[in-house]
């Protein structure tokens, strides 16, 4: 009998003493983070150094052979190929560009749907003007690199479309109620795995939706955070959380399985990520941040990760900024005409092709701090 869409998936945990404990010190270090300001060229490295992080150890979880400093490479656009590792390189630059769209979404407060869902996974599989992708109309397994074994089947392909309505569902209304996002997010991430609803990149699209709605809930952390380099790093702890029914057939334990011991490990996980940030942050305020001129305590901070851009170069582009904040080309476009309207930008090239912009002169006094604040990272 097939699953129907207008039943409910009610996931079965308790929030332990430990669960309970981690969340309260994710709060604690998120409100250290959100009320630590940092200057504009720190939180634009951060930003970066954490997305290239993501971007690597997420691709690597599912066997990219790139190394971190060969993704970078790619990332920045200053290697296109690896001999023989074509492939490596689509994953990694699909990845970062799904990411970029992930924390445009969660900006904007756009909701988790069924539509969204394919169309992320479109974005890490083949690229950004891939279609939205269906879901798999067979069965796929999981299987031992090593012997070929079963280690898990997931459900029939006729039940795929129900059991991601009932998800979406589901983390809506936990959120409506008040779940707390790390909980929403790492519940989202156990079902769609185990879901498996397309015939690859499940891994990869679960992780980007758990940072979904950790940012989007307000757990971004200004997008300093790469849980998925933790999980890369205990990759045998991040697998056997996931295992939460020694069956391995979804029918035969999985669907109604006590997902606490997964939740805990998510959770306690993710709270030493925000540890790590929490210390960043105050490793920076210890340093001792000078007062800010009445103009660069005017700009947002959005404005402030551009003005981090100009550490490194005299002018830049729409594609620089859109990179720096994670925004459409079209969305950084609109920024930037509303900076020079401003009035602390200038456009140094008028072309439409090959737009640039400059500093005015009064902010140009301030990118020398900018580049000496840039080096101890």
């Amino acid at each position: 009998m097939a699953v129907s869409r207008h039943k409910s998936w009610t996931p079965r945990y308790t929030l332990t003493p430990t669960t309970a404990r981690k969340l309260m010190e994710i709060e604690a270090a998120r409100t250290v983070v959100e009320h630590t300001p940092l200057p504009p060229a720190v939180e634009a490295e951060l930003r970066q150094r954490a997305r290239v992080r993501s971007t690597h150890y997420s691709t690597r979880i599912e066997g990219n052979r790139l190394t971190l400093e060969e993704a970078e490479q790619v990332i920045a656009g200053r290697r296109t190929s690896f001999a023989g590792r074509d492939r490596d390189v689509g994953e990694v630059r699909n990845y970062w560009n799904a990411l970029l769209r992930v924390e445009e979404w969660a900006d904007g407060k756009q909701r988790l749907t069924e539509e969204l869902i394919r169309r992320l996974h479109a974005l890490v599989e083949r690229g950004s003007r891939a279609r939205p992708s269906p879901f798999r109309s067979g069965q796929n397994a999981v299987r031992d690199s090593a012997s070929g074994a079963i280690i898990y089947l997931p459900p029939r392909a006729n039940d795929v479309p129900a059991l991601i309505s009932q998800m979406v569902s589901w983390a809506a209304q936990a959120e409506k109620i008040g779940v707390p996002a790390p909980v929403i997010a790492g519940l989202v991430h156990y079902q769609f795995v185990t879901i498996h609803p397309f015939y690859d990149g499940n891994g990869r699209t679960a992780r980007l939706l758990a940072t979904f709605i950790l940012h989007r809930g307000g757990y971004g952390l200004h997008g300093f955070l790469s849980l998925e380099e933790h999980h890369a790093r205990d990759l045998a702890g991040y697998y056997r959380s996931l295992a939460v029914h020694p069956h391995h057939n979804y029918y035969e334990g999985r669907a109604g399985a006590d997902l606490t011991p997964w939740l805990e490990y998510f959770v306690k996980t993710l709270s030493g990520v925000f540890e790590m940030v929490r210390q960043e942050a105050l490793r920076w305020a210890r340093v001792g941040l000078p007062t800010e001129p009445p103009e660069l305590r005017r700009l947002d901070r959005r404005a402030r990760l551009a003005l981090g851009l100009f550490a490194q170069a005299d002018t830049i582009t729409t594609s620089d900024v859109a990179r720096a904040l994670g925004l459409s080309d079209r969305m950084a476009r609109n920024l930037l005409q509303e900076w020079v309207a401003e009035g602390w930008l200038l456009v140094n090239d008028p072309s439409k092709r090959g737009r640039r912009y400059a500093l005015s002169a009064i902010y140009r006094q301030y990118v020398g701090s900018l580049s000496a604040i840039r080096k101890p990272l």
